[in-house]
Formats: structure tokens, C-alpha cells, sequence
């Protein structure tokens, strides 16, 4: 006979600071602390505070809440935050993640008209992953869509995994936006899966990230397997929140995907009983 057991992954649940748009980077801080969260994903925008280390400290140490990852601002509104120049972006994000204590910086891969810049990436990436002990987690991204017509914005590819980095982030609304199994592209990912962006999605040309649980992606099912295999990286909770009617909604929303995380984030085993 044996006896269930649960076993719980090393991996902290943390909420993106993108998650409580529009409100602020400040607001984020305060609700990850109140709901329970271990920790925050700063995604570096247009927000003065995100992009201000000593502020990003000041918030870590008020609310008692740690900084564990840094999404580097790779995306269109973010053009022009922390430099023009993509590598200095990348630079800026290490520097802030070595200071703040974070494990990890999130990158997307290149737009296509970056052309230098995607000349470059997959090289490039590896050459600033060997001088730090910072992950850089490079991210799946989508094919941008329009009625029928598909435009591939990025490069070398949006699928990551048919390139070679050190490190990879799964985020499961853009697989559904990409119309990805995401359980075979984490099979290709393999033990170089380091960091995990969760959200839902139905396959909408948009990228919908809806709370866990809401749209047709294997969340659970994720959870599960990095539960069993020891997961040590981060899982960030990135779900959209602007349509919330209210603050109470927002974090009604919020509590509802990290009780879903926790619990499927506890794999039962069997041991011999004695």
C-alpha cells in the first residue's frame, strides 16, 4: 500500500506588474503583498516607477515583497524606454536585475525591421547570458493576424524553440494566439524552460491573456508536469485586467488565478508505506 503525498516545486508564484494595467507599478506591489504572492515580474513601460531602480527597491522593501524577475521593454510602446538602442535595453535590464536581487530578464525576440538587431539576437544573447548568472528567458511570441492575412513580425522566429538560447519563457496566451500546442512546444523547450508566463487564451487572433482556467490552454496540465519534474524557475501570473469594473474585481481576479496556480501547482505522489 502506499500513501498520497503532495509534492510542491520550488518555484514562486509571482504576479507581472503588467497585470494590474492600467493601474500602476506602485499598485502592483501593494496587491501581489496583500494577496499573497511571492514575489513580482517588473515589466519595464512607460510607468516612471518601472523604469527607476531605487524606486523599484523603495517598493520591494515597503511591502516586503521581492523583485524575482525583469521584463526588459521590448514591446512597440515601449520603443523608446531605456534607450532607443536594443542591446543597451538589454544591458539596462541585466544591470537592474543584478541590483534588485531578479533571476531572470524576460526579451522577446526582434522585430523584423530590427533587422541588425535579429541579424545578431541568438549570438548575442548568449554572449550576455556567459557574464552573469541572470537568466535571460527569451519568449514565444504569434504571428500578428488580420482578418485573413498573417504578417510574422518577429525574428529570427516567433516559435523560439527552432532557435538556440540557454533559456526559455513559455507564455501560454501566445501560444493560443499562435495556435501552438503548448505542451509540445514545452516538450521542445525541454529543461531549458526557465520561466513560465501564465495565462489563458481561446485562439483569438488577439492576445487575450485571460485568467487561468478561462480559455481552452492546458494550464493545469502545465502545472502539474513542472510539479512533478521539481520546476526550480518562476511562474508569473500575466493576465489582462483592464476590462475589471472595479479595483475589487481586479483583485477578485487576481486571488482567483493564484488559488489556481497554488493548486495545481501541488503534484500528489505515491510513497511506500511503512
Amino acid at each position: 500500500m502506499a500513501e498520497p503525498v503532495v509534492r510542491i516545486p520550488d518555484a514562486k508564484v509571482a504576479l507581472s506588474t503588467a497585470s494590474v494595467y492600467p493601474e500602476s507599478t506602485a499598485t502592483a506591489f501593494e496587491i501581489a503583498a496583500r494577496l499573497g504572492y511571492d514575489g513580482v515580474e517588473v515589466m519595464v513601460w512607460t510607468d516612471p516607477v518601472s523604469q527607476d531602480i531605487e524606486a523599484l527597491r523603495r517598493l520591494s522593501d515597503y511591502h516586503g515583497i521581492p523583485i524575482l524577475a525583469v521584463h526588459a521593454p521590448c514591446l512597440l510602446i515601449t520603443q523608446r524606454v531605456w534607450s532607443t538602442d536594443p542591446w543597451v535595453k538589454l544591458q539596462r535590464a541585466q544591470a537592474a536585475a543584478e541590483k534588485l536581487g531578479a533571476s531572470t530578464v524576460v526579451v522577446h525576440p526582434p522585430f523584423r525591421w530590427q533587422r541588425q538587431y535579429a541579424r545578431d539576437f541568438v549570438d548575442g544573447i548568449w554572449r550576455m547570458a556567459n557574464e552573469t548568472d541572470v537568466r535571460f528567458a527569451v519568449e514565444n511570441m504569434y504571428p500578428w493576424r488580420y482578418r485573413d492575412r498573417e504578417m510574422l513580425a518577429y525574428a529570427p522566429d516567433w516559435d523560439v524553440t527552432k532557435d538556440d538560447y540557454r533559456h526559455f519563457t513559455i507564455d501560454l496566451s501566445h501560444a493560443a494566439t499562435s495556435r501552438t500546442d503548448a505542451m509540445q512546444m514545452v516538450d521542445r523547450m525541454g529543461d531549458r524552460l526557465g520561466h513560465v508566463h501564465l495565462a489563458d487564451g481561446k485562439g483569438s487572433a488577439k492576445d487575450e491573456h485571460l485568467v487561468p482556467g478561462r480559455g481552452s490552454q492546458p494550464c493545469a496540465e502545465l502545472l502539474e508536469r513542472l510539479a512533478l519534474s521539481g520546476f526550480d524557475g518562476h511562474v508569473v501570473i500575466e493576465v489582462n485586467t483592464r476590462r475589471a469594473m472595479s479595483g475589487a474585481e481586479r483583485e477578485a481576479d487576481l486571488a482567483e488565478a493564484l488559488a489556481f496556480t497554488r493548486l495545481h501547482l501541488a503534484s500528489p505522489v505515491k510513497v511506500p508505506r511503512r
